[in-house]
């Protein structure tokens, strides 16, 4: 072989390999196609003034806007209302919907049950409203006058936030051991048909442990009066509503389900910053019969506390776990909610 050769095949050589270094760094620089996620998000809510920031994640798109934010097609994004606590676990656990909204005490079993399997994890707070026990029963001034005469109507006997937290002022008044004592006297009826009930005066039903605006709409009528809130128990507020959802949904959806803690994020702070626009919001979605002045005269109070931050969380798992009703105790808050609110300073 000549030179001349040698030198030709040399530079086919180092021209063939310069090209596909090219080729391999134009695959590196080349745009990344966006890894596909969820097309449709499903919630399912309750009816009360609790899940008011739901009904402004709905009205203003704030979930479909923070996953557009994210790079991401917005989802078709869906509420379905339902007053049965029993309702909305089952919901996510039969995959019927993604994210399924409770109260702590119902969603803390659902942790527990489901820890190694499914997973289900809270994914934020989304409100401390003080949950009230109302009664017509004038002999009943504190919790330790109800007699087997009386019937406390809650949204879930034994696991609802009111159950428990009825049961931790039972244990605050008559010691421990004696969280039950209350228990035989309450019944499970959603909301509407509580204060009906209460209201009509024939029925077995004395007292409802009412969530807002319910509470305050019993307490408007003649002969109802305040026995004691959630506030009263807790000592301050404390969470009494948590999104929730499954491992499998966030491992495959981890984008859709930042922008569900944005979107929360977002509406608390528009909640927080103008309680009119929030009753109106709230009464355009439901088409609740009060009407938006009325729901702002509830709204615009010190003790309607809306935060997306967990509080008081732990404490309820620990009372749960110690009572007997909780599997497993978490070693913190954290142990039961997804890495997206960590941040926050939450108990």
């Amino acid at each position: 072989m000549s030179i001349q050769d040698a030198a030709g095949k040399r530079s086919r050589r180092a021209l063939a390999f310069a090209t596909s270094m090219l080729a391999a760094l134009g695959l590196l620089l080349a745009p990344k196609p966006v890894a596909a996620e969820t097309g449709e998000v499903r919630f399912v809510i309750g009816p009360s003034l609790t899940f008011l920031c739901f009904a402004v994640m709905e009205r203003e798109k704030l979930v479909e806007k923070h996953v557009a934010v994210l790079g991401l097609p917005a989802p078709k994004v869906s509420f379905t209302r339902v007053s049965n606590n029993d309702a909305i676990r089952d919901s996510i656990l039969a995959g019927a919907a993604d994210i399924a909204a409770n109260g702590v005490p119902s969603f803390l079993p659902l942790w527990a049950r489901t820890k190694g399997t499914t997973n289900v994890l809270g994914i934020a707070a989304f409100n401390a409203l003080p949950l009230v026990l109302v009664t017509r029963n004038p002999d009943v001034k504190t919790i330790a006058d109800f007699t087997e005469k009386d019937r406390i109507a809650l949204p879930g006997v034994l696991n609802s936030t009111q159950a428990i937290t009825l049961q931790m002022a039972a244990e605050k008044l008559w010691g421990p051991g004696q969280h039950k004592r209350l228990d035989a006297w309450t019944i499970s009826r959603g909301h509407p048909d509580a204060m009906a009930a209460l209201l009509a005066g024939a029925s077995e039903i004395t007292a409802h442990f009412a969530a807002p605006p319910y509470d305050r709409q019993a307490l408007a009528k003649p002969g109802i009066h305040r026995v004691l809130s959630s506030h009263d128990v807790y000592g301050g507020p404390g969470t009494n509503g948590v999104s929730m959802a499954t491992q499998a949904f966030r491992d495959a959806n981890p984008k859709t389900l930042k922008a569900v803690v944005e979107a929360s994020k977002e509406a608390i702070a528009l909640i927080n910053a103008d309680r009119r626009r929030a009753a109106e919001i709230y009464v355009s979605v439901t088409g609740d019969k009060i009407g938006a002045e009325g729901l702002y005269k509830i709204l615009d109070a010190p003790d309607m506390v809306f935060s997306a931050t967990p509080l008081g969380t732990y404490e309820v798992a620990k009372f749960m776990f110690r009572i007997g009703s909780l599997k497993i105790e978490p070693a913190s808050w954290k142990d039961l909610y997804f890495s997206e609110v960590h941040d926050l300073p939450g108990s």
